[in-house]
C-alpha cells in the first residue's frame, strides 16, 4: 500500500532533475510504500528521456512522469496531487535531494500524530560554486529559504511556515483546500511565487498549526546563474510583485504597505551595522533586495 505520494514539478532542468532522483535511490522506507510522481510541465530539454533512463535503471521504484500542459509551478503541482495515490502528499523541487529518510521521517511523523495536517522540514542550502561574499542570512532567505528549528519535533514558531521546497500534508487536507491557486507561482521563467505561502494563509485562517519534521531534510542546490546580479535584482522584484497579489487576494494590501514601512527601517539599521564591521557588500545587497521588492509591490497589474 502506498502510504506517501512524493512530487516533483519541473520545466527545463533534466540534469538537475536527475540529481533529485538519484537522492531517492537509498530511501530507508520500503520501496513498496510510496511513489514519486514527476511532473513534466511542458520542458523542451530531454527531461523525459533522462527520466525514462533512470526509471530503466530502478525497476523497483515506484516512479512516474505525467505531463501537465497548463504552465506554471502550480498547475503542475496541482496535478501531481491528482495524481496522488498516498494519504501523505510531500512536495520537493527539482533543483534539490533528499536525505535517506525523507519518506520515513514524513511517513512515520504523521503516523504518530493523528491530528497533524501539515508539515515541513529542514532546508540545507548548497552552492556547489561557493557562497559569495555578499550572502548574508537575509538575503540568502528569497534565494534559497533556509530552514532548521532544531533536532525535535515541534510547531513552526509564530509568523513561520514551511519551506515551498520542502512539505507535506494529508492528501484529503489538500484536496479540501483546492491544492495552490494558480494565479500565483513561477510559470515558466518568471520568477513570480508565493503559491505555498498563499496556501498555508489560506490554513492558517481556519486555526490549522504547521509542524516541523526535523528528519526529512533537503538540500537546496543553488547553481551559480542564481548568484548573478541580474538574477537577484529580478528576484527581489518578482518577491514584491508576489507579495502584492497574496495581499490582494487576502484584502491586506494597507497592512502589506505598513509592513514595508517596518522592513525599511529595519534594513537601515542592519546596512548601516554591516558598514560598521567592515561588511559592506552584505549591506548593499540587503538594500538592494529590498529596493527591488519595494518596486514589485508598487507595481499595480
Amino acid at each position: 500500500m502506498i502510504r506517501l505520494s512524493l512530487v516533483i514539478s519541473t520545466y527545463n532542468r533534466a540534469d538537475r532533475l536527475l540529481v533529485a532522483l538519484q537522492s531517492l535511490v537509498h530511501q530507508s522506507a520500503d520501496a513498496t510504500e510510496w511513489e514519486c510522481i514527476v511532473v513534466d510541465n511542458n520542458s523542451t530539454d530531454d527531461t523525459r528521456r533522462i527520466f525514462e533512463g533512470f526509471a530503466s535503471c530502478y525497476p523497483t521504484l515506484n516512479l512516474r512522469m505525467v505531463a501537465e500542459t497548463a504552465q506554471g509551478l502550480s498547475h503542475a503541482r496541482n496535478r501531481g496531487i491528482a495524481e496522488s495515490t498516498g494519504h501523505i502528499v510531500a512536495i520537493i523541487d527539482d533543483d534539490e535531494r533528499v536525505n535517506d529518510r525523507f519518506v520515513e521521517a514524513y511517513a512515520g511523523f504523521f503516523d504518530r500524530h493523528p491530528e497533524a495536517v501539515a508539515a515541513g522540514g529542514r532546508v540545507v542550502p548548497e552552492y556547489p560554486s561557493g557562497r559569495p561574499g555578499w550572502l548574508s542570512r537575509y538575503t540568502e532567505v528569497p534565494l534559497a529559504n533556509p530552514t532548521d528549528w532544531g533536532d525535535r519535533e515541534r510547531l513552526f514558531p509564530h509568523g513561520h511556515i514551511p519551506a515551498g521546497g520542502n512539505m507535506a500534508f494529508r492528501r484529503d487536507t489538500l484536496l479540501r483546500y483546492g491544492g495552490f491557486d494558480t494565479s500565483l507561482g513561477r510559470v515558466a521563467g518568471r520568477l513570480t511565487g508565493g503559491e505555498e505561502s498563499d496556501l498555508f494563509e489560506r490554513m492558517a485562517a481556519d486555526g490549522i498549526q504547521f509542524h516541523y519534521v526535523p528528519d526529512a531534510v533537503i538540500w537546496h542546490i543553488i547553481g551559480a546563474e542564481k548568484l548573478t546580479d541580474d538574477y537577484f535584482c529580478r528576484l527581489s522584484f518578482n518577491t514584491g510583485v508576489s507579495q502584492r497579489r497574496r495581499a490582494v487576494l487576502h484584502d491586506r494590501l494597507t497592512a502589506l504597505y505598513v509592513g514595508e514601512v517596518a522592513k525599511w527601517c529595519v534594513t537601515v539599521v542592519l546596512a548601516a551595522f554591516y558598514l560598521f564591521t567592515l561588511r559592506p557588500q552584505k549591506g548593499l545587497k540587503l538594500v538592494e533586495m529590498r529596493i527591488g521588492i519595494t518596486r514589485g509591490i508598487m507595481k499595480k497589474e
